[in-house]
């Protein structure tokens, strides 16, 4: 019955660990789908103006997922924590150009894999990627960078507070301004 106990203990591990990985998929995903999902409505009500109709709301959901893949993908290498020693603005902008360069260097090969498997080669799926433009790329490449930065920022700063600490700030009731001063604010004696 002992020599369970140990697989016992890894089973629990392992479990606790694909519960946080899921959480934080789910967590990037939701966040990026309400971003890109914003520009999708922006969009569409751009085109709506020159009598376009634009109905791919589903991209933002299946764009926000992959990305989200990517990202994890991303922080597994070490390479992501390049300058955590910084000042928070360092990993924060570098972590958010980071991850925009991979999931655009992923866009390259899905399209390169695109091409190969609908028998038009891998330069069929590059001839597609530039029929894209370079200006909606490095327009997309942009959103996703600022977009990137508040997000990256909170990771960075909750790192610093300590686990979940900004997430309670944020999410958990909080006492009535001056309810455990007697009714004095800090710093105003």
């Amino acid at each position: 019955m002992n020599a369970n106990r140990p697989s016992s203990g890894k089973s629990n591990a392992m479990k606790q660990r694909v519960l946080s990985e899921l959480k934080a998929f789910s967590i990037i995903a939701l966040y990026l789908w309400v971003i890109l999902g914003s520009f999708t409505v922006y969009r569409r009500l751009i085109l709506a103006e020159t009598g376009v109709t634009y109905l791919h709301y589903g991209i933002a959901l299946v764009e926000a997922l992959i990305i989200a893949k990517v990202i994890l993908i991303g922080s597994l290498f070490g390479f992501s924590r390049r300058f955590d020693d910084k000042p928070l603005i360092v990993p924060v902008a570098y972590k958010s150009m980071l991850f925009a360069i991979l999931v655009l260097l992923f866009g390259v090969i899905e399209h390169l894999v695109d091409g190969w498997i609908h028998h038009q080669g891998l330069w069929g799926g590059l001839r597609e990627l530039r029929a894209t433009g370079a200006y909606e790329l490095a327009a997309r490449t942009l959103i996703l960078v600022v977009a990137l930065v508040p997000f990256v920022a909170f990771g960075e700063i909750s790192r610093e507070l300590g686990a979940n600490r900004l997430t309670d700030m944020f999410f958990s009731k909080r006492d009535a301004p001056g309810a455990s001063t007697g009714g004095v604010t800090p710093g105003r004696q």
